[in-house]
């Protein structure tokens, strides 16, 4: 039997709440404006503090560039992705034992709900070994600790993924694992289904280039990793899953060190959602070796 092995420094769970009476899920193409990559003004190295700033800096130094675009829907064409090619995957009829309550005991989301993440890991990837390292769970309502990230992103580079596995595994342990293949993926669920206002857009990585990407200090109060912000670039195409459901996973693949499919993604706003209709979401963030 694996061992579950965490490393999740995470704030109380906040309350989460019943989601609303929804009389229609949008489906199909939708025109939307998604939040790119602008460079500071001054060429700087761009960062981004995690949590407060030091008295007198910007939380980042980095802004924000609008492109409206076409993002399609993969409801009813799951199969045709996959995380070795386009970074990302849809896992559908997925049982849980884990229910709405449960996600506001952070330990019970370890306990309950982490081996049933992993198990699907295991089976989606074809991994040796699952190191799940944190979690995150998102509110799109006034106030919230954490709401949904609209701005284009993908949570770890090259450099930062070698960084977790060395934070995460002893040294000769880490250096061995870093030999063979490995990853980290995201496994991304509505807690409030079926999925209406903020869904999550991700790109396939065959339409983004290299160049596209933009390593962004992500400063912690004690270490400094890096994340890669993202620049609009002709011929990037992008998806999102129309109105998931609570049996419903979506695997985003943020690095592989072989192939190195890469999944950019953001949150955004559907024009054509019932307003007030908040997503709430929780996402599992995982190492896979092999």
């Amino acid at each position: 039997m694996t061992t579950i092995e965490t490393q999740t420094q995470t704030a109380t769970p906040p309350t989460l709440t019943p989601h609303p009476s929804i009389p229609k899920i949008p489906r199909g193409p939708v025109t939307a404006t998604l939040n790119f990559y602008q460079p500071p003004p001054d060429a700087s190295k761009p960062f981004n503090y995690v949590e407060q700033p030091p008295l007198g800096h910007p939380q980042r130094n980095y802004s924000d560039k609008e492109q409206t675009l076409t993002i399609d829907d993969i409801r009813n064409r799951e199969a045709e992705f996959n995380l070795n090619t386009h970074a990302f995957a849809a896992v559908q009829d997925v049982r849980s034992q884990a229910d709405r309550a449960l996600f506001d005991d952070d330990d019970a989301i370890k306990r309950v709900y982490y081996p049933e993440v992993e198990a699907l890991l295991l089976k989606a990837t074809g991994a040796k070994r699952i190191l799940l390292f944190d979690h995150t769970i998102r509110l799109a309502s006034p106030g919230a600790n954490r709401a949904p990230v609209n701005r284009v992103h993908i949570d770890q580079t090259t450099a930062s993924t070698a960084q977790r596995v060395r934070f995460h595994l002893p040294e000769a342990e880490a250096e061995e694992a870093l030999k063979g293949r490995y990853r980290i993926v995201n496994v991304w669920r509505p807690l409030n289904p079926p999925i209406v206002a903020h869904p999550l857009a991700f790109a396939d990585s065959t339409s983004v280039p290299d160049e596209a990407m933009v390593g962004i200090e992500h400063r912690y109060p004690d270490r400094t990793g890096e994340t890669a912000a993202v620049k609009h670039t002709d011929g990037q195409r992008w998806w999102y899953w129309s109105g998931m459901e609570e049996g419903e996973r979506l695997l985003l693949q943020c690095f592989d060190s072989e192939g190195g499919a890469r999944v950019p993604h953001s949150a955004f706003i559907d024009p054509r959602s019932e307003e007030g209709a908040g997503r709430e979401s929780i996402e599992v963030r995982a190492l896979v070796f092999g």
